[in-house]
């Protein structure tokens, strides 16, 4: 890396306090979340056996994304990232609109993950209210956020681990059941399971191809890596390993994982509202697996909150840093952490345990789906400033990344259009579709609140639309 990035990413004023173990796990981590543990029940229970097929897609349409992220990360390593690109490539209002909703997918991410944790807990102690276990889980984490990235890093890794040793420890026991056939479930389970009961799409190719909207919840937060990059010791290192190591982890903790669970357990037995992992190990026989498989997807929810609140702070800070935002988000502890942001973050998040105090019942699914439809709009970003990035490193107007993505920007336009087919899919369905209509009420604030930043500071437009101009 040069030494003119090195002082760019250093000058943010953040500490590198994230070393390479760390940020593997973050990334690692990343892509295993409640989408997968807690979502992937309902998704099972839409799409049968198909939904295999269905996470496998979407992960390749995830790869092409982290890899035009990559490409652009290693071209400029800045923390506020995707804002920061399509502020650079699309022009200083996507700049605007991208840090605001990222900011909101994981404010809204957190509830998600904070009403997922607040469920398992019940797996243990029923009699106490979802609401009370979120608000306890959004405290502890919020201390962990505001003392260092050192410290968030090391929670991190750790979440991840166990998540990681988990899985993998299910898969090999699953394997174990169809092999040897010992447990209770041995005398059912077989490889033929997913096909035998109703056949692969037992309600339809259709069907299964709605579920992508919630499939797609599963892999937000893959791009947290883009995040850290600002705080990696080693970003020229570190973010192509982590972002290569990104279809093994696929393949592993979501298509292995699943193919293993369906065959030990017929499709039809999963439901929405349980863990498909919790489920099958009860299905085994081993309920002691079954109650370290929930601690499991608890850490898994706990984690994902924790990535959350540490993103929300940098994002406010880069949009301050660009007067996009009261310049109080910009401003640093002693301890190297925008405590600001991330109070006022976390604050927010805890809509999410009114929510679990009003309608637990419905929290999970009304957060998912605005979360979902955040993420999306963060890909897109993403993927268009990739491809104004390729037209002007071609047009010899910007130096090329030292991690080009393959295929160019081909991949980079396969990717778009799939997330514009998933977009028309949530708006068919009824129990999704209410992200759009808060979509809709997002927009006209931005809309508003752009409309005064204009107002407030035309020196800021003029300024960023001139770079605009430059690369085209």
């Amino acid at each position: 890396m040069t030494s003119a990035k090195v002082t760019e990413a250093s000058e943010e004023g953040y500490e590198r306090g994230l070393g390479s173990r760390q940020v593997q796990m973050i990334a690692i981590g990343g892509a295993i979340g409640v989408g997968l543990f807690m979502g992937a029940g309902a998704n099972i229970a839409k799409a049968g056996p198909s939904i295999i097929l269905m996470y496998a897609l979407a992960g390749v349409v995830i790869f092409f994304i982290m890899r035009a992220l990559g490409e652009l990360l290693l071209y400029r390593p800045v923390s506020g990232s995707f804002a920061e690109y399509a502020r650079e490539f699309l022009g200083p209002f996507f700049g605007f609109v991208t840090g605001w909703t990222y900011w909101l997918m994981w404010v809204v991410t957190g509830m998600a993950e904070l009403t997922a944790a607040a469920i398992y807990i019940h797996f243990w102690f029923p009699e106490i209210p979802q609401w009370v276990s979120a608000l306890v889980f959004l405290v502890v984490l919020f201390g962990v956020n505001l003392i260092s990235v050192k410290i968030f890093g090391e929670v991190e890794f750790w979440f991840s681990m166990i998540k990681v040793t988990a899985i993998i420890g299910m898969i090999v026991i699953g394997l174990g059941v169809l092999t040897l056939g010992f447990s209770d479930a041995g005398d059912t389970a077989a490889v033929s399971n997913l096909w035998s009961h109703d056949g692969f799409f037992p309600n339809g190719i259709g069907s299964s191809l709605m579920t992508l909207q919630g499939v797609m919840f599963a892999y937000l937060a893959v791009e947290l890596v883009g995040v850290t990059a600002g705080e990696s010791e080693n970003p020229e290192k570190t973010l192509p390993k982590a972002i290569n190591t990104l279809p093994w982890r696929i393949i592993v903790f979501y298509v292995g994982a699943l193919l293993v669970i369906l065959s030990v357990v017929k499709w039809t037995e999963f439901s929405a509202g349980e863990s498909p992992f919790v489920h099958a190990f009860g299905k085994i026989g081993i309920p002691l697996a079954a109650g370290i498989v929930n601690f499991v997807v608890l850490t898994a929810a706990l984690s994902s909150c924790n990535s959350g609140m540490y993103s929300t702070g940098r994002m406010l800070r880069d949009l301050a840093a660009n007067s996009e935002a009261p310049q109080a988000f910009g401003k640093l502890n002693a301890r190297r952490t925008p405590a600001v942001g991330i109070s006022v973050s976390v604050a927010l998040m805890g809509i999410g345990v009114i929510l679990n105090y009003v309608v637990p019942e419905k929290a999970f699914a009304y957060v998912t789906s605005v979360a979902t439809a955040a993420g999306i709009w963060t890909w897109m970003m993403i993927l268009v400033s990739h491809i104004r990035y390729r037209r002007a490193v071609d047009a010899g107007r910007l130096p090329a990344s030292s991690f080009p993505a393959p295929g160019g920007a081909l991949f980079s336009w396969v990717a778009l259009v799939f997330l514009l087919g998933v977009t028309v899919m949530i708006a068919a369905d009824a129990d999704a579709r209410v992200c759009l209509y808060v979509a809709a009420g997002w927009a006209v604030a931005l809309g508003i609140g752009w409309t005064v930043l204009k107002r407030n500071n035309p020196a800021l437009t003029d300024r960023d639309e001139s770079r605009f101009e430059k690369v085209g």
